[in-house]
């Protein structure tokens, strides 16, 4: 609210998911929604006549698609979170490499157990998602004298276009993505996909769940042939009793990347520089295009 109140022509109103909208909301032309997801606030969007734009709190924005109002735009959060989760990736592949897992667990059976571990260096990664994660991504893993190689829908300097991922995979120590869910990312990571990783690769995801088979990565990981550290799951929690839990070589976090302290901050900075664009008559930066 505070952060909202600075920018000129624009008076915030504050609402509660689940009470009745604040006097004056049915003038509100932008509607942030804040954590509470497409289910809870879509709700209320037949109660704002006068909406123009979402914008949203985070990078994703497949929650959304498909339940606009007509002439609704929406703008996303990219920028806002890359870095905590570039970060989030850099400390599981240490995590893997290092085999800090076996080393905590000896820690906690009071047992000294050196071995030789691998490490980053000289790892070649490919980035899937050459947008604001990815390249921070990138250029936390240079220093760790890494082989970064990045992917994007289209091909541009210093990026390879999606269609080229079957000759780059046996390349690659480690996959990381960082795509969106969409028509087009959906199951994208299928049994070729990491039948074409060599053995020993990584992959990792911190994207959504379903852009990878979790059948087809349950096999490769239970046959020891690959690791995997995932922030994200299909499904979405993963129940207690799923055996992607007790697999080998596998690392989970509870799609946390990107949740770190000052994220929120980070998140309104975002935000008030779309909405300012907007008030200015230009269109905000972070607009989610056509198909999604």
């Amino acid at each position: 609210m505070l952060a909202l109140a600075e920018v000129g022509g624009v008076r915030p109103l504050r609402y509660q998911v689940g009470e009745p909208l604040p006097a004056g909301a049915a003038g509100a032309e932008v509607l942030i929604p804040g954590m509470g997801g497409a289910d809870a606030v879509g709700k209320i969007l037949g109660e704002l006549p006068k909406l123009r734009l979402i914008q949203l709190l985070s990078a994703g924005a497949e929650q959304w698609i498909g339940r606009l109002p007509e002439g609704v735009l929406l703008s996303t959060c990219r920028g806002a979170h890359g870095g905590a989760t570039a970060e989030w990736a850099v400390a599981v592949l240490l995590s893997l490499y290092r085999d800090l897992g076996s080393f905590a667990e000896a820690q906690r059976e009071r047992r000294w157990s050196p071995h030789t571990t691998d490490g980053l260096q000289g790892k070649r990664i490919l980035v899937v998602g050459a947008g604001d994660v990815g390249n921070q991504l990138r250029r936390k893993l240079e220093p760790f004298d890494a082989n970064v190689g990045m992917v994007g829908f289209t091909a541009r300097e210093g990026v390879h276009a999606v269609g080229e991922l079957p000759g780059l995979l046996a390349d690659a120590d480690a996959v990381v993505l960082f795509v969106p869910l969409t028509s087009r990312t959906k199951g994208m990571v299928d049994a070729a996909f990491l039948a074409a990783m060599p053995d020993g690769a990584v992959l990792v995801n911190a994207s959504r769940g379903p852009v990878v088979d979790t059948a087809a990565l349950l096999a490769e990981v239970s046959a020891g042939r690959l690791m995997a550290a995932l922030d994200v799951a299909d499904p979405e929690p993963l129940p207690g009793d799923h055996p992607l839990w007790s697999a080998p070589g596998v690392l989970i976090t509870p799609h946390v990347a990107g949740s770190v302290q000052g994220a929120r901050r980070r998140s309104y900075a975002v935000a008030v520089t779309e909405i300012s664009r907007w008030v200015q008559g230009e269109l905000p930066h972070n607009l989610v295009h056509g198909e999604y």
